[in-house]
């Protein structure tokens, strides 16, 4: 197994930037993805990055990181709050998967409190800005080190 990271960013997380700035901030998911690779590879991980407005290709991210990847680091967008079928396929994956959100969907609209995907990761981090990826990161580097 390597030491690779899968990013996967969901539906409409492409606007980020200028999508709801009050809401996500101005950072662009390519900023974002940018960071996250840099602080992943001083940790040690390769990054691979999947955006996709599309379920299924992200489905089919998961299956192909079953066998190449350490952990998964998933903001589905609004597919966290009604994909079962993203649900199932996390499911299929057996390392380190963590949920996050920029925002604090329990904070928000009604509809955004429920995650399909809570019971298929072994963590969310919410609400922290830019700042969830690098938790996110921080997560997988203390629960892939032979001492955590």
């Amino acid at each position: 197994m390597s030491n690779e990271i899968l990013l996967l960013s969901g539906p409409n997380l492409d606007l980020l930037g200028t999508r709801n700035p009050e809401i996500y901030g101005t950072t662009t998911l390519a900023e974002h993805v940018e960071r996250f690779t840099k602080l992943a590879s001083d940790a040690g991980f390769s990054v691979r990055h999947v955006q996709s407005n599309f379920e299924g290709d992200l489905i089919e991210a998961v299956h192909g990181a079953r066998e190449s990847a350490v952990a998964i680091v998933i903001n589905a967008g609004a597919l966290t709050h009604s994909s079962w079928a993203l649900a199932d396929a996390l499911d299929t994956f057996n390392g380190i998967k963590v949920e996050v959100h920029l925002s604090n969907p329990a904070a928000r609209e009604p509809f955004r409190h429920l995650s399909t995907l809570a019971g298929s990761v072994s963590g969310s981090i919410a609400g922290f800005g830019a700042t969830s990826y690098e938790l996110a990161l921080d997560a997988v580097r203390r629960l892939t080190s032979p001492s955590s």
